[in-house]
């Protein structure tokens, strides 16, 4: 096996490592809708790890969530997809770098978790960013400015879904209404209905000075079950991201992988083009 096939199945392996955690979460907001408790990344890795041989699979997607770091940053840096250079492209560019270090601290849980057991206090993912940020010198306006990002992605990632735009990454033909393009249709516009409710409580948090008000996935959550029907948005939103788990297989199976050579990550980066 060559680099660049390596590098394929690093891609392929994290995307299939987020479709888990993704239909964990799934499966606990719909369980939490009768027992009660978290549905976030953090719950979603606990949960694995009490399972029979739960740390040798949590290490296993710890080791895929690495690897799915690595195919954001060649996003990022390397352009793998081929955007234009374009203030789109940039700015989507810029979302797969936020991407990369949201879930780098997630791979890093999983395998601390594997390592030793320990339980952290808090709630993982966007929330945990959200108190990071909080915490940095002019923490207010970067939250808010994360926030916008969140909604931004939010809509960007439901109009995705609605449009079809994911076909053009997939050896799959989004026109047809299989059920494998179907899923990926409703996984992608729940997932962006979350990002977005999660970006409009880091623009409150940033607004209240308060790093308490925001949140991630479980809180959208609870937020969408407060709303009227919120039972019935809540049981769609909470399938949507099961579909969104799904998705993620999806992507590992039909997704285009341009893995990139060094020397096109180095000509990307400002140090290389300055050689």
């Amino acid at each position: 096996m060559n680099t660049r096939s390596k590098f394929q199945f690093m891609a392929r392996a994290g995307y299939g490592a987020r479709g888990i955690v993704f239909l964990l979460v799934a499966g606990l907001a719909l369980f939490s809708g009768f027992a009660g408790g978290e549905a976030d990344t953090q719950s979603a890795l606990e949960t694995i790890l009490q399972q029979p041989f739960g740390r040798i699979w949590i290490g296993l997607i710890g080791l895929g969530l690495a690897g799915f770091v690595a195919w954001r940053l060649a996003q990022a840096l390397a352009n793998a997809d081929g955007h234009e250079d374009n203030a789109k492209g940039y700015i989507i560019r810029g979302a797969m770098f936020g991407s990369a270090i949201t879930y780098a601290g997630l791979a890093v849980t999983a395998l601390t978790l594997a390592l030793a057991y320990g339980s952290n206090s808090g709630s993982g993912g966007e929330a945990g960013l959200a108190a990071w940020i909080m915490s940095q010198p002019f923490g207010r306006y970067l939250a808010g400015l994360t926030g916008l990002g969140f909604v931004a992605g939010g809509v960007v990632t439901s109009v995705k879904g609605l449009r079809r735009g994911f076909g053009k990454y997939l050896e799959l033909d989004a026109n047809r209404n299989s059920p494998a393009v179907l899923i990926s249709i409703y996984g992608l516009v729940a997932r962006g209905v979350v990002f977005a409710i999660v970006g409009g409580f880091f623009v409150y948090a940033a607004f209240t000075v308060n790093p308490e008000q925001a949140g991630g996935t479980a809180e959208a959550l609870e937020w969408v079950r407060q709303l009227p029907f919120g039972s019935l948005i809540y049981g769609v939103v909470a399938l949507g991201l099961g579909a969104f788990g799904l998705y993620n297989f999806v992507e590992a199976r039909y997704r285009r992988i341009n893995a990139p050579e060094v020397g096109d990550l180095r000509r990307q980066l400002p140090l290389g083009r300055a050689n």
